[in-house]
């Protein structure tokens, strides 16, 4: 039994955990990059690690996490989302240094490596039956094949 990948409710359980926790980590670290070190703060530090564009790149980081990871906590648009993020993470990969040791706390890829798989797991996978995905999703194939009355 738990040889195979998980099925119906329990699938969609554990999408919804792993979506939601994904979404409040980024929406944290979107935050921290808007309303801790503001535009200016973040661009700087975009500047220091010797990122392309610094503006561009800190305006990008600081919507894809903090309304990326919003959306991704009510599961809204989630293969849009977890693309850009998985782009996101890889850039904060290569610039920040972190491909030299894994442990975070020494600067290492550990976080951006786990939110960036997460993020691929989430467009490999979906939303789940619990997000807001699912249930437009639905919406559009209930209107496609009820009868038209008139």
């Amino acid at each position: 039994m738990l040889l195979r990948p998980l099925t119906g409710p329990t699938r969609d359980a554990a999408l919804a955990v792993g979506r939601i926790l994904l979404g409040v980590v980024l929406v944290a670290h979107g935050w921290q990059k808007v309303f801790g070190y503001g535009f200016a703060g973040t661009t700087q530090a975009m500047v220091k690690m010797g990122v392309p564009l610094p503006p561009v790149s800190a305006a990008y980081a600081s919507f894809v996490e903090l309304l990326g990871g919003a959306l991704l906590i009510v599961g809204a648009l989630t293969t849009v989302v977890s693309v850009l993020v998985v782009l996101d993470m890889i850039g904060a990969a290569i610039f920040s240094g972190a491909l030299h040791t894994v442990f975070a706390q020494n600067g290492g890829w550990e976080l951006v490596g786990l939110i960036g798989v997460g993020a691929l797991l989430l467009a490999a996978a979906g939303a789940g039956r619990f997000s807001v995905d699912h249930a437009l999703a639905a919406r559009r194939t209930n209107t496609a094949t009820s009868p038209v009355s008139g």
